[in-house]
């Protein structure tokens, strides 16, 4: 089919052929024909690659476009949602959704008692504040989401966001338990918090490697996950992986807890966890 044989299309149609496609396809596609190139701009096809709720979006954050096509490009850098709490970002070619919830927006146990959690402000994080945990001997830390708010037919992770201090303790001694709900089904695995000072860990390793081991038999067996180093400078460790099918509207629950091992701990920061499609 030649150029001008596309161009006889009507762009209505030609829209609801793009829309059916990815944000990658349509901009590539504006070099077909006039035709196209409108179709490309159009808001009923950008339209179909914004968030369900991108209304609440908009008035939450007072954002100022003049095309769906360029609301869906600013949503393609970190935006601040849900009065902060929250951080929404696009993937640029896919369109595929991202959420950070921050650490207001979790449910940390004893978090409200200034003896085992201290809220504060860092530079370093996105959102106005962030958890730090000076002591404590019961971990729980969970975050919840509903599947509307992400993208369908998709494969989600989801990471809690920390940093390690330099007074962290105790905090190896057993590996926490980390899981994923959503609806009718639980994924259980198994994950370390470790102290980032390698002489620190070589010390309490020496120390206390039998009590380690009687220690790790009391929680699920998993893959003891490691946190991994991210591109903003934070860690990150995987609390696990979930499909939304997008058929309907269900509560996915992320958590973390090392309550087992009866021993204290302290000196992590706590930005929040994020939900991001599996590459």
């Amino acid at each position: 089919m030649g150029v001008f044989e596309l161009d006889m299309l009507p762009e209505s149609c030609v829209s609801v052929i793009l829309s059916l496609t990815s944000p990658s396809d349509v901009c590539k596609s504006s070099l077909v024909s006039t035709t196209f190139r409108s179709a490309a701009d159009s808001d009923s096809v950008w339209g179909n690659f914004l968030p369900s709720d991108y209304h609440e979006i908009v008035c939450d954050e007072s954002l100022q476009f003049w095309s769906k096509k360029e609301l869906y490009f600013h949503l393609c850098n970190p935006r601040l949602v849900g009065d902060g709490k929250m951080s929404l970002r696009l993937e640029r070619w896919s369109g595929r959704i991202s959420y950070i919830l921050s650490a207001r927006e979790l449910s940390i146990t004893c978090s409200h008692d200034p003896v085992c959690w201290v809220w504060k402000s860092i530079p370093q994080s996105r959102f106005s504040e962030v958890a730090e945990l000076i002591t404590t001997s019961c971990l729980e830390i969970s975050g919840e989401i509903r599947t509307r708010k992400l993208s369908p037919n998709t494969k989600y992770r989801a990471y809690l966001i920390l940093k390690t201090t330099e007074r962290s303790y105790g905090l190896d001694s057993i590996p926490s338990e980390t899981s994923i709900e959503i609806g009718s089904q639980m994924f259980k695995n198994t994950a370390y918090i470790r102290c980032q000072d390698a002489k620190k860990q070589q010390l309490e390793t020496l120390f206390y490697s039998n009590r380690k081991q009687m220690m790790k038999s009391r929680v699920v067996k998993g893959d003891d996950r490691v946190m991994s180093k991210r591109e903003d400078g934070w860690m990150e460790l995987e609390l696990g992986e979930f499909f939304n099918g997008g058929t309907c509207d269900e509560q996915v629950k992320m958590s973390l807890m090392e309550t087992k091992g009866h021993q204290l701990k302290g000196g992590i920061i706590i930005e929040g966890i994020e939900i991001r499609p599996k590459t």
